[in-house]
């Protein structure tokens, strides 16, 4: 009629005549909201993982100083790193013909290279401080590599996106 009619494509409802559009396909936020929050799950996923092996190997070594890596750091910079992370997320998926193999490649050579310069981070003059400082940055650092490159695996994954996002 002379109000529009509708027409269904697909996933897509139309309004003709009107630019008024709906897309079933992906309701929370579509790409951007998902990939988003995937990362703020991942974010939370590795603080509490990070927080553990904070906990089990400061014990196990007997590493005591917590100027750099400490509960606090850990919580807000995990969390705020993985935000960022998703919005990466986001522009690889978006923009980028296979966007999740160049996110989880980028991110497995950002961890081999934060790996290989803890390698050569010099923390304290005494040797054992300094090996285990070394020890527990490269830890979070392999968990939180480990983490990243699972976001593709969970935004993809059915179950994940109706339960948990």
């Amino acid at each position: 009629g002379q109000d529009g009619s509708w027409y269904k494509d697909g996933n897509y409802y139309f309004l003709i005549n009107k630019t008024i559009f709906m897309n079933q396909e992906q309701p929370m936020g579509g790409l951007f909201g998902g990939t988003l929050l995937t990362g703020v799950f991942a974010g939370f996923a590795g603080t509490i993982i990070c927080l553990a092996f904070n906990i089990f190997y400061r014990d196990e070594t007997g590493y005591l100083p917590s100027v750099l890596i400490n509960v606090s750091s850990l919580i807000f910079a995990v969390n705020i790193l993985f935000v960022l992370i998703g919005l990466v997320y986001f522009l690889c998926v978006r923009y980028l013909p296979k966007g999740d193999l160049f996110f989880a490649a980028l991110f497995i050579l950002l961890t081999i290279i934060c790996l290989f310069l803890t390698a050569g981070a010099h923390r304290s003059d005494d040797a054992v401080v300094n090996l285990q400082f070394k020890g527990l940055l490269s830890g979070i650092l392999i968990i939180l590599g480990i983490c990243t490159i699972a976001m593709p695996v969970l935004y993809h994954s059915k179950g994940f996106r109706e339960h948990v996002i």
